[in-house]
Order: structure tokens, then C-alpha cells, then sequence
């Protein structure tokens, strides 16, 4: 009987042709195929023998930018479970309330993330095994986590004791949390079956080989980070991780890593641009060039083809809830910008296997040329939310005269003519991108609430970007309120990019028609107070 073919697979299979070759470079330290095989394999050997019973088959990685991150990825999943990718930059209690949720009875921590485990593990209530592979000593951390089973770096099973467990290809192969407009960040369950279509698709249109050096610019609780892992090491390329400091400076990163490919946010193309580092000719070794995550301005793709003159240029567009992209279109200098709208490049065609539909309020097809709501439907889409039936059911919806179940992406897109492309038009509800990251104004204006025991909060994005918002402005309905107090308090429950930059106190909102607060109203008034300035 022939195991079916799941996530890690290609790895395996990398590790045995190419066993010599490079498949992670970290901070400038090369560890081949071979190297990284044997560490997964100690890992999923010690997870197969010690996790403790019952809890979710999934395991937590905590580890941010090291080897231990992608070794605990790999060995999390060759030990038969899905993983929880965790991050250190995020506030202790979100982090707490992810493992928590998860239901994850095992992780794998990397050095630099250790100092934050006894905020997280303070309120723990249930047996976890925790792995340290970079540490010898683990005697001051049992005494310091006595409920825990504690396995340093000499304690590991040996990696022959790995056994390869059958896996459905259905089951989950990752868990990543987002944000969730109820103030709780949402679950989303993404299969091993999903990402291997993703993984085949892309390996083909981009023609990727073991020559390729491919950018990790996203951290691991950004779903495009699965991309770089997942097609590289299926094609025996080599990973290649900046530290935080080479990100300030990405340019210089392409170079110094010899990068043959590259993937980011467009806000870091933008970045790029204001500090004079697009200029012509900068990056002739990129062959190719892949943007994802929020709109990309069509100014920001003429300055890359400069800068990157041997690269084709691509813009993949999707949602976390169709795995990792699933749309494609691929920039041309001369007809490109006529094909453009709103100073943003299309979205191009689905994915092959992916169908799209443009519907309107009541779930009907719109008219070609007119707009509506994106859903799609195909291989790529996802289980749903983590123990969540009713937002599933709201989220993933069969249509009139349809069989398949379809993604709402909330997002509004034009039914193309035909020849034409998909064209992003903006967001549907509150959800909005900051720095490629995908925020829901509600939750920021839940933990809002929260913090400061004030119901009348209002969230915006400003100011306003081809991609999405620059950054989020807060507005507190109150006639006087200790604003860098709750400033402080919201950078302890939120991510950075979600922590308003201004907090406005107004005596009482305006209203709308409807009687609800008139977002627009607000965002009217930051606009005549930058007028003003």
C-alpha cells in the first residue's frame, strides 16, 4: 500500500536527492537538506513518544527567524500533526490565548523565545511537553515549569525512532490564527491536500529548481510564509531568512543572499522606493518576483522592472481561507498599465482548479463589467474556522444553483469582461491591510473597549494607500480620557501594526441616518485636520 502524499513529503524526498545542497540559510549559516532531515527527525521522534494524550493533533512552534522554527515545523509535521506557528513579537497574552485555543499539547521553543514562557504558561492548566533543542541544561526550567514534561537537546529520541504515521491529506497541515472581528483572533484550518495544490501549481508556472535561493520576508504566522518553505524545499531550493536588523535594509539582503527569487508585501517594494534603493539594475540575479498580501500600486511595478530588469513580475492575490494565493497576473510593461485601475494592478485569473464568481448581495452572478463580491471555491479552500461552526457557516456558503461550497473573501472585485482581468476594487466590510497585514477594525475596537471601559470606539484606517491604510486612528467617544495610558496598555494586548498611531476624544460621534456612528463623518474630520496643518 502506497502512503499518501502529504505536506512534508517533498522535503523527504529533497533531503535524499539533494542532501548536500542548502535548504535553509539563516541569518547568513547555511544547513543542508541532510542536516535539517536529521534535526525534523529528532523532533517528531521525541513528539511520537512524549506528547501527553488526549488535546488536538497539532503542535505549537514558538521560535521566530531561527533553524529551530523550520526544523520544529518539519518535525511537527513528520510527527503526524499540524503546526501552530507562534510569535514571539506578539503580545503575551494573544500568544497564551492562541496556544490555549489550539488545544496543542506539545512546542517546540527556540532560545530567543524563551523568556516568554513563564507570562504565557502562568495560567496554564494543562500538562504540555515542552522541547528545547539549542539546550543542554533543561534543569532550571523543570524546576521553574514542574507541571511540564521538559526534553533538552540531549534528551531527544533518537531519529531512527521516527515512524511515519498515515496522515490524511485531508487533516490539518497548519492552524494560523487572524484577526477576528469579535476581538478574538480566528482559526483558520488549512489541509495538507490544500497547500500541495497550491505547492504543485505554482512549482509548475514558476518553473522553481534546486538552484533557486527563495526570500523569507514573512514570519510564520503570516500564511505566505508556507509558500517559501513548501515550494523551495519541493524543488530542493535553498530558504533564505534575513534577521530583523537585514530587513530594515532589503535591498542589500537580495544581494548579499544571492536571491534568485523574491516574495513580499508590496508596502516593503514601497519602502524600498521612498529610501532610493530601486534604481536601475539593482537586482539582476531575480528571475522572479512575487507580491501578495494587499493591492500593489502600479508605480511600485514600473520601479521594480527598472530595478529588476531579468525578473518577471507577478501579483497573486488570496485570502488565508483559500490557501496562501489563488489568483495570478503577471505584469507587462507596455499593456499592464491601461489594464489598471485606481493606480492598482489587477488580480489577474484564478489559479487552475480555482473557480471565481463576482455576486451580488443576494449570492447572484453579477452582470459582466459590473461589481460585486469575490467568492471562490476549488481545492485550495480551506477546512474552515478552528471550533467554529457559525463562522464557518456565515463564511463558506453554497450559491444558488451551485453544489460546491464557496469562499465569501469580502472583498470587491469586477467580473471581467472577457480578455480582461480581475480588477480589486477595495474591502466590503472593516477589514482592512496594514503593511500586507489583514486587520479587522473590530477587534482593535473590541480590545478597545476592553482596555478602557468605553463603549464608544471607532476604528479607521488613514491615512488611505493604494494597499490598503498607512496606519489606524482611534476615536473615543468621552469628554476626557488618559490616551498615552491606553496607548501603552493596547501595546501589550495587540500586535504593533494593529496599535492605533493617534487616539482623537470626542464628547459625542456623529451619526448617520441609520443612527449608527458615521465612520465617514470621521475620517472627513482627519482629512480637514492634515488640510489644515
Amino acid at each position: 500500500m502506497t502512503s499518501a502524499r502529504i505536506l512534508w513529503s517533498g522535503f523527504v524526498a529533497s533531503s535524499r536527492q539533494f542532501a548536500d545542497r542548502p535548504a535553509i540559510d539563516v541569518a547568513g549559516r547555511e544547513v543542508t537538506y541532510g542536516d535539517l532531515a536529521q534535526r525534523a527527525m529528532h523532533l517528531a521522534a521525541t513528539l511520537q513518544a512524549r506528547t501527553p494524550a488526549g488535546g488536538s493533533p497539532l503542535t505549537a512552534v514558538f521560535a521566530y527567524r531561527s533553524e529551530t522554527a523550520y526544523a520544529g515545523v518539519l518535525g511537527a509535521l513528520m510527527a503526524g500533526n499540524g503546526y501552530v506557528p507562534l510569535n514571539r513579537t506578539f503580545p503575551i497574552d494573544r500568544t497564551r490565548l492562541m496556544l490555549q485555543r489550539s488545544m496543542c499539547r506539545s512546542m517546540i521553543v527556540d532560545q530567543n523565545s524563551e523568556a516568554q514562557l513563564e507570562g504565557i504558561l502562568s495560567e496554564f492548566k494543562t500538562p504540555l511537553l515542552l522541547i528545547f533543542p539549542h539546550r543542554a541544561d533543561v534543569a532550571g526550567l523543570r524546576e521553574k515549569f514542574p507541571m511540564h514534561t521538559i526534553v533538552g537537546e540531549n534528551e531527544l529520541s533518537r531519529a531512527q525512532e521516527w515512524r511515519r504515521r498515515e496522515v490524511s491529506p485531508n487533516s490539518i497541515a497548519y492552524l494560523l490564527f487572524t484577526s477576528g472581528s469579535t476581538g478574538q483572533p480566528k482559526g483558520v484550518m488549512v489541509s495538507h491536500a490544500n497547500v500541495l495544490h497550491y505547492v504543485d501549481y505554482v512549482s509548475k508556472r514558476y518553473e522553481f529548481t534546486k538552484d533557486d535561493r527563495v526570500s523569507q520576508t514573512f514570519d510564520l504566522t503570516f500564511d505566505l510564509s508556507a509558500h517559501d518553505l513548501f515550494v523551495a524545499w519541493e524543488n530542493g531550493a535553498c530558504v533564505c531568512c534575513p534577521t530583523q536588523k537585514q530587513m530594515i535594509k532589503p535591498g542589500a539582503f537580495i544581494n548579499d543572499a544571492r536571491l534568485t527569487v523574491w516574495f513580499s508585501v508590496p508596502s516593503t517594494a514601497v519602502f524600498m522606493r521612498r529610501f532610493g534603493v530601486l534604481k536601475a539594475d539593482a537586482y539582476p540575479k531575480l528571475r522572479l518576483s512575487l507580491f501578495c498580501g494587499e493591492a500593489l500600486p502600479v508605480e511600485i511595478a514600473r520601479q521594480w522592472a527598472l530595478a529588476a530588469p531579468n525578473s518577471v513580475i507577478e501579483n497573486i492575490y488570496g485570502p488565508t481561507e483559500l490557501t496562501i494565493a489563488c489568483t495570478a497576473y503577471r505584469w507587462n510593461n507596455v499593456s499592464s498599465p491601461g489594464e489598471s485601475e485606481q493606480g492598482v494592478v489587477p488580480i489577474g485569473e484564478p489559479f487552475d482548479g480555482m473557480r471565481a464568481l463576482i455576486v451580488d448581495d443576494q449570492l447572484q452572478q453579477v452582470a459582466k463589467g459590473a461589481d460585486g463580491e469575490l467568492v471562490m471555491t476549488g481545492p485550495q479552500l480551506s477546512l474552515g474556522y478552528w471550533q467554529d461552526e457559525a463562522r464557518t457557516s456565515r463564511a463558506f456558503v453554497r450559491l444558488p444553483g451551485e453544489n460546491a461550497t464557496f469562499y465569501r473573501t469580502g472583498d470587491r472585485v469586477r467580473r471581467p469582461e472577457a480578455g480582461r482581468p480581475f480588477v480589486y476594487l477595495g474591502r466590503l466590510d472593516s477589514q482592512i491591510k496594514i503593511l500586507g497585514h489583514r486587520v479587522e477594525l473590530g477587534e482593535v475596537e473590541a480590545t478597545v473597549r476592553d482596555a478602557s471601559g468605553i463603549d464608544g470606539v471607532v476604528a479607521v484606517g488613514w491615512p488611505p494607500t493604494s494597499s490598503g491604510a498607512d496606519a489606524i486612528e482611534l476615536f473615543l467617544q468621552t469628554d476626557s480620557f488618559d490616551t498615552k495610558g491606553l496607548l501603552e496598555d493596547l501595546r501589550t494586548r495587540l500586535p504593533l501594526y494593529m496599535v492605533p498611531r493617534n487616539v482623537h476624544v470626542l464628547s459625542r460621534f456623529p451619526l448617520n441616518a441609520n443612527g449608527k456612528f458615521d465612520r465617514g463623518a470621521l475620517l472627513k474630520t482627519l482629512e480637514e485636520t492634515k488640510s489644515a496643518s
